[in-house]
């Protein structure tokens, strides 16, 4: 029996298990990798908003990430919410010299609306991305991140080439915040080839913590040595599956279903 992948979850932790280091490590189960964290920052939160945010020490988060991969070491690396620009600063310092897959999610919204990063964060954003194998924004992240308007497919392609471009690395501009009664997620290359995902919409309330399963799931794959291209496309079937199976808790945006994935 070969060993799982081990990939290593830098993201902050939500107390009701629907998103955050806790989606993680469901999804990195259940795809058969072995998970390890460096947690960012803790939140009280739950379905219907965020309550509180304590950020983690940069030095800290730095020193949980040299306890995993001096020990066990990691196969590939997932990148979420961070919490503030000296952790930023620090998770580039430490994944600089890697030479692994990194998955980079710029958690700046929670699904509820409440803001998970500051601007000043968000500007640190930059040296995470020239490290990442593919970052994986939604329509808001992109706009904020490229300045740019996203009202059409068009827009979005333009928006998403210019950041693959600029930090040579894929990037998976993701469709859930347009409209329409599909989603359609736009992959595209450093050299600017292209390639759409979609499928219908699921009409429900139970969407909390898809970007972070998703961002996971493609981790564990290329931990498992696919393709970016497959893995994407494997991650995306994981989170539709994951939220048919969504059990129904919480009054706002509920989790969703990893655990009934099959």
């Amino acid at each position: 029996m070969s060993a799982p992948p081990r990939i290593l979850i830098i993201a902050g932790s939500d107390s009701s298990g629907g998103a955050g280091i806790q989606a993680d490590i469901k999804t990195v189960t259940m795809l058969g990798g072995y998970a390890m964290t460096a947690i960012t920052a803790i939140t009280a939160q739950n379905t219907t908003g965020v309550q509180g945010v304590q950020t983690m020490p940069a030095s800290f988060v730095g020193d949980q990430i040299e306890s995993c991969l001096s020990d066990i070491g990691a196969d590939a690396i997932k990148i979420g919410m961070l919490g503030s620009p000296a952790v930023a600063h620090k998770v580039a310092d430490r994944l600089a010299p890697l030479d692994i897959p990194i998955v980079f999610d710029p958690v700046m919204v929670a699904t509820s609306g409440s803001m998970l990063a500051d601007p000043e964060t968000v500007a640190g954003f930059a040296r995470l991305m020239d490290l990442a194998t593919i970052v994986t924004p939604n329509l808001p992240e992109l706009e904020a991140l490229t300045g740019k308007d996203c009202p059409d497919r068009d827009a979005i392609y333009r928006a998403t080439a210019e950041l693959a471009a600029a930090h040579d690395c894929h990037v998976l501009a993701k469709g859930g915040h347009a409209e329409g009664d599909r989603i359609v997620d736009l992959l595209v290359r450093p050299d600017g080839s292209a390639i759409s995902f979609d499928h219908a919409r699921i009409e429900t309330r139970h969407t909390h913590g898809t970007g972070c399963t998703l961002s996971s799931a493609i981790a564990t794959l290329l931990g498992h040595g696919q393709s970016v291209e497959h893995a994407v496309r494997l991650a995306r079937k994981f989170v539709f599956k994951a939220i048919q199976a969504a059990p129904g808790f919480g009054a706002g945006h509920g989790p969703m279903g990893h655990q009934g994935v099959r």
